[in-house]
């Protein structure tokens, strides 16, 4: 199972900052994201694109995780030659992250 079968995502971008808030479609859904989808297991899945830190900050009445990557655009919008120098595709790529087997 995938992120994007039980939750969306939203982001944001603040110069070399990426914010990407992965949210559940059903409240029940939350604990389960929240215990796969830690800082660190979010730092490998965007290796690639983040050179900073990820911080997550848990929101579990609206059913929420927001990670706050760092040095994460490029140098920012204005110094990145990305063709998606906002990072809006960045929320795409977590809900493909797939979800390991509940136990």
């Amino acid at each position: 199972m995938k992120v994007r079968d039980i939750a969306h995502s939203r982001t944001g971008d603040k110069g070399n900052i990426s914010n990407i808030s992965v949210i559940a479609f059903d409240a029940k859904d939350y604990e389960r994201l929240a215990k796969a989808l830690t800082p660190e297991v979010v730092r490998r899945h965007f290796a690639w694109v983040v050179k900073g830190e990820v911080e997550r900050y848990e929101l579990p009445q609206l059913g929420a995780l927001n990670f706050v990557m760092t040095q994460a655009l490029g140098g920012g919008v204005t110094r990145s030659l990305a063709l998606d120098p906002h990072g809006k595709c960045l929320s795409s790529y977590i809900l493909e992250y797939d979800l390991p087997d509940e136990q």
